[in-house]
């Protein structure tokens, strides 16, 4: 998120239509309008990985994932998660839910610290909200929050399946980071590929 774009609060109303015919989204805090930072090619990658999976899980399910086009409204504040799932809309509104089960943040320096504090808080407080999911770009860590655990962390590394409990997915680590171009990453995959080569030569010895 970026620095606020006007000094003064404006209503739901002027901000809903405002965003109809903007060419950059904006999130809605108390009042405030704020434009969205653009994003990097690997967070576009695991944001997209991730979507495209769940999209295929939920092919014959009542649940609907959604993309970054899409907002959350929770307690008059509006955000654009990376990627959600509803299995039941609340909302009369084509561009906003409030009922998500699952939300998606794809974690940027600039937005990481909101992801964890502001927007963590905002999302739980939401009653439909199952989990709460974040995934570092620059290195490998999927951090997985559940309400059946009261909120409390869970992470999977390289060689885990992380597990979408509110649609009932595992998902391979693996395929999240899929064509994310860095040096952490690159040398993760590099190393569970070793590790992958000397068990099945053990196995088969």
């Amino acid at each position: 998120m970026n620095a606020v774009l006007k000094d003064h609060k404006i209503t739901v109303e002027e901000y809903l239509a405002g965003e109809l015919v903007s060419d950059i989204k904006h999130e809605y805090e108390d009042g405030y309008v704020y434009a969205m930072a653009g994003v990097s090619k690997n967070h576009q990658s695991i944001a997209g990985n991730v979507l495209a999976e769940i999209r295929q899980h939920l092919k014959t399910t009542r649940c609907r994932p959604f993309g970054t086009d899409v907002k959350i409204k929770v307690a008059g504040k509006f955000y654009y998660p990376d990627m959600m799932v509803v299995c039941e809309d609340k909302s009369d509104s084509a561009y906003y839910t409030e009922s998500p089960v699952l939300i998606v943040e794809v974690l940027s320096d600039s937005t990481k610290q909101r992801d964890k504090t502001v927007k963590k808080l905002a999302y739980q407080s939401l009653p439909s909200l199952q989990e709460y999911v974040l995934i570092e770009q620059d290195f490998v860590d999927v951090e997985v929050c559940r309400r059946s655990t009261q909120w409390q962390s869970q992470h999977y590394l390289l060689g885990d399946e992380v597990w979408f409990e509110s649609i009932d997915f595992k998902l391979p680590i693996e395929e999240v980071y899929r064509w994310v171009e860095n040096e952490a990453v690159k040398k993760a995959l590099a190393d569970v590929e070793i590790q992958g080569f000397f068990s099945d030569n053990h196995e088969n010895n």
